[in-house]
């Protein structure tokens, strides 16, 4: 008598990730569609010779769509969306391998591999000069407004000169990687009148201007590491007359009286002489014919 058995193969063995812990650094400046983890590093296999079916989740809130597989049978992990290091600099990734498809009624086997994506900081901006405003709240744009200083006709200044809204200075915002940064002038200084120190970014003289003008001069902050990444402001610088005293009001205290019921804009005038507007007067002994 032949007895033939045929032994069935149960599904009794769950998926296995060779490395189910895996870290990856990923430059911010990455393209799209980038490989981040091949399909080698990431296959599961299974005892029972099933076919395995992935599925990738993110555990950090904000974070999700930016990294994908390439098919349900193909763990190879890309990078799907531009990644923005002011926005998020690490995540963490759940990879699911099980041995039938997730809508599948029939029991299923899961391993789960842990992929920690770290994002690098990657030079990607020009300096900001300091101090600047943010654009809508985005902490990529930073908007500077122009320095201004004035000097004086016929006066020689050998300490650096002042400048509102403060003295020049650029910072490299991809803050972990902090570039130092160079000054210098590029554009409109006649006659050789200013210098600006290459390292601290001093505006200081040169020589001395004869008459009233104006300079409008082009500062360029430049990283040293990389010449291509730089950026210009505009500072401008009045020469005046000498200025030895400061303005002063004719009166110490102005006394006015208002009508009730008047509109908007309407004047105020003298107590005591309702018939004549109250008049604020300043005067100043370097313009005494002002």
């Amino acid at each position: 008598l032949e007895i033939i058995v045929t032994i069935l193969n149960e599904n009794d063995n769950s998926p296995v990730f060779a490395q189910p812990n895996l870290t990856r650094h990923v430059p911010e400046d990455t393209k799209v569609d980038t490989a981040i983890v091949a399909r080698e590093e990431l296959s599961a296999s299974d005892a029972d010779l099933d076919t395995i079916y992935y599925e990738l989740t993110t555990t950090v809130q904000d974070t999700d769509g930016y990294f994908a597989i390439r098919g349900v049978n193909n763990p190879e992990i890309y990078l799907q969306k531009a990644l923005d290091y002011d926005k998020f600099n690490s995540t963490t990734l759940l990879l699911y391998a099980r041995d039938r498809p997730v809508i599948s009624p029939d029991p299923t086997n899961t391993a789960t591999a842990t992929i920690t994506i770290i994002i690098k900081q990657s030079d990607t901006r020009a300096p900001w000069f300091l101090p600047c405003t943010q654009l809508h709240n985005d902490s990529s744009v930073c908007i500077s407004s122009p320095y201004s200083g004035r000097i004086n006709i016929s006066e020689m200044s050998m300490d650096p000169l002042l400048l509102e809204p403060g003295p020049i200075y650029a910072v490299d915002p991809d803050y972990t990687i902090s570039d130092r940064i160079v000054y210098s002038i590029v554009g409109g200084n006649r006659d050789e009148v200013f210098s600006v120190d290459a390292d601290t970014g001093n505006l200081t003289m040169n020589k001395i201007v004869a008459s009233p003008d104006s300079f409008l001069l082009q500062v360029m902050a430049t990283q040293v590491s990389n010449i291509r990444k730089y950026s210009v402001a505009t500072v401008e610088i009045k020469v005046i007359n000498k200025s030895n005293f400061p303005p002063y009001f004719e009166k110490g205290v102005y006394n006015g009286t208002v009508f009730v019921g008047l509109p908007r804009r309407s004047f105020v005038y003298q107590a005591g002489d309702p018939s004549t507007p109250l008049v604020i007067m300043a005067m100043d002994q370097d313009f005494p014919d002002v």
